[in-house]
């Protein structure tokens, strides 16, 4: 599984360690991500995803994960959010449509 937010798509960054005398090693910066288990209202269902604290902000504060995935665009995506996303207004039609 891969170090990447679902929603936001942060994930693994590089750097430097540097020491008192300035001598320089690699390191890696991990996200901070937690598999976190939402709600879907319009599938009526748990979902989980793996997010990082900054994605389940965001995601809390436009409404829930529905109306965060309805809203933002396809290229923005995870490719794991985008297939819920598919799976959202597909029930999304059916519920419009009976």
């Amino acid at each position: 599984m891969a170090r990447r937010c679902a929603v936001t798509g942060r994930g693994v960054q590089s750097g430097n360690n540097v020491s008192h005398a300035n001598n320089k090693t690699r390191r890696r910066f991990l996200p901070n991500l937690h598999a976190v288990t939402m709600l879907s209202d319009i599938l009526r269902e748990k979902v989980r995803l793996r997010v990082t604290t900054s994605g389940l902000r965001t995601v809390e504060k436009r409404g829930g994960i529905d109306a965060f995935l309805l809203s933002t665009p396809d290229a923005k995506l995870q490719p794991d959010a985008l297939t819920l996303k598919r799976r959202i207004k597909k029930a999304k039609a059916k519920q419009a449509a009976a």
